[in-house]
């Protein structure tokens, strides 16, 4: 199991708890500090109340990590951004009806506001895609409100 491995497994009941979900976990060793960065989000995304009270949670957790050694770290807890690609069912949930640029596996490319979905497809405007027939999803910035 590596640290990374490690870390998520250690500290994913805490943010589990606070009805959130870990997207990612990374450890970059810098010289003599690491910067450890954590992304949660929830179903309906996080207020920066919730999460505080996570990142308080995961400190105290990975502060007794052995795994961590004694090498210093900075713990940085975040929300992914909207340049994170959807990866699972639930961030298409979490999306509705914002506009979407989906690339297919066969390099076509969709483009649509996202619809409903099921655990295994998605509607892209009038398009119904399997998650599986996916390379990558984006979430397109807007600058006007869709009507």
């Amino acid at each position: 199991m590596t640290v990374r491995d490690r870390i998520a497994e250690a500290i994913t009941p805490t943010i589990e708890s606070s009805n959130a979900f870990l997207e990612d976990v990374t450890l970059v060793k810098a010289g003599r500090k690491s910067l450890l960065t954590v992304i949660v989000d929830g179903e309906l995304g996080l207020n920066l109340d919730q999460v505080t009270e996570i990142s308080r949670n995961i400190s105290e957790i990975v502060e007794a990590l052995p795994e961590l050694g004694s090498t210093p770290f900075t713990l940085e807890v975040t929300s992914p951004g909207i340049d994170r690609p959807l990866t699972v069912p639930r961030h298409w949930r979490k999306n509705k009806g914002r506009l979407i640029k989906a690339t297919m596996l066969d390099g076509s490319v969709h483009e649509g506001r996202i619809g409903d979905s099921t655990e295994e497809r998605v509607f892209i405007g009038d398009f119904e895609v399997a998650f599986i027939e996916m390379k990558k999803a984006i979430v397109q910035v807007e600058f006007k409100a869709a009507e």
